[in-house]
């Protein structure tokens, strides 16, 4: 299968700080001054100490018209669009100020005036006249004088920001703050700021356009209800909406929508409305996304830039729908409407989204494939003109992917290989990455195998290098990683083990083992929004000479398997996967997994009698055996078994191997590996097993042997609506009898009272027995105490408490009364970051909701077993498990299965 890129819809939904710049001037008792703060409240400005002057000076000749007059008038014709006319009355005005001596009213004339020249996308009259301007208020003395410096400033930050140049834009900002820092305009200052974060965001540098924006937050919430106010708060939104906090984001789009209704401007009521639908998208709320986009497109608005955003935003997401169809007279009006545009970064982005949605249609009752390479052209020499590197490198590459679509293999790859150099030239790999993928495509199409994997490994190497904001890659990453990023190190790994012999050698082997780790990892940036990982090469020979680790990786219709085992080299094998083949994973989950459970560690919801039969392996009864048999899920764990493990099985036996060390892939992330059965026992029976997100991640430590001592707390009460755990005293009580330590228990188990337990004393083991989820969404995954409810971020902060530099991190972290979020078939990727993030080097926890007695029996057990100093903590759980299994009251693998640990089992 071949990935086509798609150009990502235009986020921006800020119509940029333009005219007006919507600032109220401070007036004075003077009648002068308020003619003047009449015409002139479309520039940025606190002019008291130049009005007061002016009020002293001797009278002049006056023209007829005064330029005052000119300049009221050139504002009424900008505000109705007519930007030709504005233009002539605001150059009129300057030329008068200029023949008056007035360089500050000349200067501020012309800053309006290279706003005017901007609308019409005349760039090199805008820079020109906003120099002059930046030049006429040099060596700044005063008050005055730096306010309007600092509005020209913002000026020429927006007219580079709209033709691509981020990093003046970005300078131009810092500059503004500088001069607005010198006066008392607050108004101008937060201004400034804003205009700086919103660079950072288009630059990709989310995380510090965040840090930015919420430092100027609560000073932006005292100011009364403005443009700016609804400006900032929706920026604040979308920056919390690209680091994935989506209910923070919501709450400040809805207030920015909230401001700009009580200023009834239909301008910031239509980018609010954008920035709701965006979120809404980014949370799978298809219809109110929609909704959202629909009346953000509204025709009462006057931006017609953001009416094409939301219209764009729209289609894009009924392309991606398979539910919904495109019209096509609205595609033909919005084709039309992009074609009106004056030539600017906005407009180039927009014939680069039109085309990638047009191209996701592949029909040519849409668009001609010949129409949409035009419009692409266009975009390409409209970059050209603006000088915009970066636009023409997205509009070439676009240009390439249709040409990959049509099989005209040597044009894409020419045009490819062209937006390739200029990403390169302008250090984005934020772009290339795609380019270098896209680029791979088209040799392996071509046969050309080494090239092919060259250019996949450069992509790799540039998601690489963005790890530390892998947000950064696209605004709409969040809710696209599976599309633009996964594909990339899947394609590779498939390529690596698909060698002409059918034979990969070493080299392949250890690489395309290399490019899974990197996949999980960059799962996990995706994961926490951003890069908190510190990885390290391991020789698995270094770590356990017991231990055989295992890769299996599904490539389309492809399981492959890569073994590591220690003193040996690396095998491979793979199965093809035959229709219902593909489905196995989740119907073994499905088959040995609770039905439908309370979340009580195994009371169940009261299942019909007629559905009894059909689940009867899913059942779990109140306090009782389940009445499943074997039939629904031994067929299907045999068969995994024989994809995953019966090909090295005398490989295994013949190293002494002990462990076995999975890297699951997604599709296996919820399967617990222990219940693969290889026709007369359990797999668990034979192996003690264990779970990492890769050896790269792991601290290869052992636990340090001899007197264990752990703080324990839970909730045996019920708390925040969940249900009483009333085995879960019964459980701390007698491990408190066994292991040392601390207890907390119910109202003692609060964040504070947990954060001052640990940093006393250097618990090695730290066992909490309450509710919590993981979930495939960060903000979704959580543990609960008797006070709050813990976040990742959260509960890595309160087991890191500890004073002092000399204390050992937590050795094991075990969690007895969590389980994966129902339907979420990636929710063990929240237990894989509670493992990472949490700070200790194992964690013990459960994929489902198990029953209460269960659960206590066998971490009671566990302790037992732990007290025996020459097991490993993978051997200890294994024995505890295989003793379970073998009572007649919890053989079925509902109960003992869903133990996992994940991290170091030493």
């Amino acid at each position: 299968m071949r990935y086509s890129p798609k150009v990502k819809p235009l986020q921006q939904d800020e119509a940029w700080v333009m005219f007006p710049i919507l600032r109220q001037l401070i007036k004075r008792q003077i009648s002068r001054i308020y003619v003047f703060l009449a015409v002139l409240t479309f520039c940025v400005t606190t002019l008291t100490h130049l009005l007061a002057t002016q009020a002293t000076l001797p009278p002049t000749a006056q023209p007829s018209i005064s330029p005052q007059t000119l300049v009221q008038q050139g504002k009424t014709h900008y505000d109705a669009g007519q930007y030709t006319d504005a233009i002539n009355l605001l150059q009129q005005a300057a030329d008068a100020f200029q023949s008056q001596g007035d360089r500050l009213r000349q200067a501020m004339t012309l800053t309006n005036l290279a706003l005017a020249y901007q609308q019409l996308g005349q760039w090199q009259d805008a820079q020109d006249t906003i120099t002059t301007s930046l030049q006429l208020l040099d060596n700044a003395q005063t008050p005055d004088t730096w306010t309007l410096q600092g509005a020209a400033f913002n000026v020429q930050g927006q007219l580079y920001l709209a033709q691509g140049n981020l990093e003046a834009a970005l300078d131009s900002f810092t500059t503004a703050v500088n001069s607005y820092t010198q006066t008392e305009d607050e108004v101008g200052l937060l201004h400034s700021q804003i205009n700086q974060a919103q660079a950072l965001q288009l630059a990709g540098m989310y995380r510090r356009a965040l840090d930015s924006l919420q430092q100027i937050e609560p000073r932006l919430q005292q100011q009364p209800d403005s443009a700016l106010k609804a400006i900032g708060l929706r920026r604040l939104g979308n920056v919390l909406r690209l680091v994935g906090t989506m209910d923070d984001a919501k709450k400040r789009l809805t207030q920015s929508l909230q401001v700009a209704q009580v200023i009834q401007s239909p301008e910031q009521i239509s980018a609010a409305f954008l920035g709701l639908g965006n979120t809404a998208r980014s949370q799978g709320q298809i219809e109110a996304a929609l909704n959202y986009y629909q009346q953000a497109a509204d025709p009462v608005s006057g931006d017609s830039s953001t009416r094409i955003q939301a219209q764009l935003n729209q289609l894009s997401l009924i392309v991606a729908t398979p539910s919904l169809s495109a019209d096509p007279a609205f595609i033909q009006s919005l084709q039309n409407q992009i074609s009106q545009l004056p030539a600017s970064r906005t407009a180039i982005e927009a014939r680069i989204n039109l085309a990638g949605s047009l191209m996701t249609l592949q029909s040519q009752d849409y668009a001609k494939t010949s129409d949409i390479a035009q419009s692409l052209a266009v975009a390409v020499e409209q970059a050209k003109q603006l000088e915009d590197n970066r636009s023409q490198s997205l509009a070439l590459g676009q240009l390439g992917a249709i040409y990959e679509q049509t099989q005209q293999w040597k044009e894409a790859q020419a045009l490819t290989e062209q937006a390739l150099v200029i990403a390169q030239s302008i250090n984005a790999p934020d772009i290339a990455y795609n380019w270098q993928w896209q680029l791979g495509r088209l040799l392996k199409a071509q046969g050309k195998r080494d090239g092919a994997i060259a250019a996949y490994n450069a992509a790799v190497n540039s998601l690489e290098s963005l790890r530390r904001d892998l947000v950064s890659i696209n605004s709409q990453v969040q809710f696209s990683f599976r599309d633009r990023v996964e594909p990339i190190y899947r394609e590779l790994v498939r390529l690596l083990l698909s060698s002409p012999t059918d034979n990969p050698d070493q080299n392949d082997l250890a690489q395309a083992r290399d490019v899974i780790e990197s996949l999980q990892q960059a799962e996990l940036v995706n994961f926490f929004r951003e890069d908190c990982l510190n990885a390290n090469r391991i020789v698995i020979d270094e770590v356990d000479q017991n231990a055989a680790v295992i890769y299996p990786i599904v490539l389309g219709d492809r399981l492959d398997v890569v073994v590591s085992l220690p003193d040996a080299p690396l095998r491979h094998f793979g199965t093809r996967l035959q229709g219902k083949d593909s489905n196995l994973f989740s119907q073994l989950r499905t088959a040995i997994s609770p039905l439908s459970v309370e979340p009580n560690r195994g009371q169940l919801i009261t299942i019909p009698e007629s559905l009894q039969n059909i689940f009867r392996a899913q059942i779990v009864l109140m306090g009782g055996n389940p009445r499943a048999t074997s039939e629904e899920y031994l067929p299907l764990a045999q068969q995994l078994y024989d994809w995953l493990i019966r090909p090295i099985e005398s490989d295994l036996a013949a190293s002494g191997t002990k462990t076995l060390v999975f890297v699951l892939d997604s599709p296996l992330l919820n399967l617990p590996m222990a219940v693969l059965h290889d026709g007369n026992q359990f797999l668990i029976e034979k192996y003690a097993i264990a779970y990492t997100p890769g050896l790269q991640l792991l601290d290869p430590k052992p636990l340090t042997r001899g007197d264990i001592s752990a703080f324990t707390g839970g909730l045996s009460e019920s708390r925040q609506g969940l249900p009483a755990l009333p085995f879960v005293e019964a459980e701390l009580q007698q491990i408190k009898a066994q292991v040392s330590g601390q207890l907390l228990l119910n109202q003692d188990f609060t964040t504070t009272a947990i954060e001052q337990a640990i940093d006393s004393v250097p618990f090695p083991v730290v066992h909490l027995a309450t509710h919590g989820q993981f979930s495939s969404k960060l903000e979704d995954t959580f543990i609960l105490t008797w006070d709050n409810r813990l976040n990742i971020n959260q509960l890595n902060t309160l087991l890191q408490t500890r004073a002092g530099g000399d204390r050992q991190p937590i050795e094991l972290l075990v969690l007895s009364a969590c389980q994966t979020a129902t339907g979420d078939k990636r929710a063990a990727l929240g237990l894989a970051g509670v493992a990472v993030r949490a700070g200790a080097r194992s964690t013990l926890a459960t994929l489902w909701f198990v029953n209460d007695a269960a659960t206590a029996d066998l971490m009671i057990r566990f302790y037992q077993e732990l007290t025996d100093k020459t097991l490993t903590k993978s051997e200890a759980l294994r024995r505890v498990q295989v003793s379970l299994l073998k009572e007649k009251k919890y053989q079925n693998p509902v109960y003992w299965a869903p133990f996992v640990l994940v991290g170091n089992w030493l």
